[in-house]
Protein backbone atom coordinates (compact mmCIF):
# COMPACT_ATOMS: atom_id res chain seq x y z
CA UNK A 1 0.00 0.00 0.00
CA UNK A 2 2.45 2.47 0.74
CA UNK A 3 4.47 1.42 -2.40
CA UNK A 4 1.67 2.46 -4.58
CA UNK A 5 1.46 5.88 -2.54
CA UNK A 6 5.15 6.60 -3.33
CA UNK A 7 4.76 5.41 -6.39
CA UNK A 8 1.60 7.81 -7.06
CA UNK A 9 3.65 10.53 -5.28
CA UNK A 10 6.47 10.27 -7.87
CA UNK A 11 4.84 9.59 -10.71
CA UNK A 12 2.82 13.07 -9.98
CA UNK A 13 5.96 14.93 -9.51
CA UNK A 14 7.77 13.44 -12.77
CA UNK A 15 4.45 14.79 -14.61
CA UNK A 16 4.64 18.13 -13.04
CA UNK A 17 8.12 18.63 -14.45
CA UNK A 18 6.49 18.64 -17.96
CA UNK A 19 4.14 21.55 -17.30
CA UNK A 20 4.45 24.61 -18.86
CA UNK A 21 2.85 27.61 -16.64
CA UNK A 22 1.73 30.80 -18.07
CA UNK A 23 3.75 34.01 -18.15
CA UNK A 24 2.58 36.82 -15.56
CA UNK A 25 1.58 38.80 -18.60
CA UNK A 26 -0.55 35.36 -19.92
CA UNK A 27 -2.18 35.54 -16.89
CA UNK A 28 -3.29 38.42 -17.06
CA UNK A 29 -4.77 38.48 -20.55
CA UNK A 30 -6.88 35.16 -20.13
CA UNK A 31 -7.83 36.88 -16.79
CA UNK A 32 -9.16 40.05 -18.65
CA UNK A 33 -10.48 37.77 -21.39
CA UNK A 34 -12.89 35.91 -18.31
CA UNK A 35 -13.86 38.92 -16.76
CA UNK A 36 -15.11 40.50 -20.07
CA UNK A 37 -16.80 37.38 -21.45
CA UNK A 38 -18.60 37.34 -17.61
CA UNK A 39 -19.63 40.51 -18.29
CA UNK A 40 -21.03 40.74 -21.35
CA UNK A 41 -23.17 37.08 -20.61
CA UNK A 42 -24.41 38.45 -17.93
CA UNK A 43 -25.69 41.61 -19.21
CA UNK A 44 -27.13 39.46 -22.11
CA UNK A 45 -28.69 37.58 -19.69
CA UNK A 46 -30.29 40.44 -18.19
CA UNK A 47 -31.43 41.39 -20.99
CA UNK A 48 -33.32 37.98 -21.93
CA UNK A 49 -34.34 37.68 -18.71
CA UNK A 50 -36.01 41.25 -18.61
CA UNK A 51 -37.68 40.68 -21.93
CA UNK A 52 -39.27 37.28 -20.82
CA UNK A 53 -40.43 38.82 -17.49
CA UNK A 54 -42.09 41.56 -19.54
CA UNK A 55 -43.83 39.01 -22.38
CA UNK A 56 -45.23 36.61 -19.37
CA UNK A 57 -46.83 39.87 -17.56
CA UNK A 58 -47.93 40.99 -21.06
CA UNK A 59 -49.36 37.16 -20.86
CA UNK A 60 -50.75 36.55 -18.18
Amino acid sequence: MIEKVKNFFNGVQFEMKKVTWPSFEELQGSTGVVIIFSIVLSIFLFIVDFILSKAVQVIL
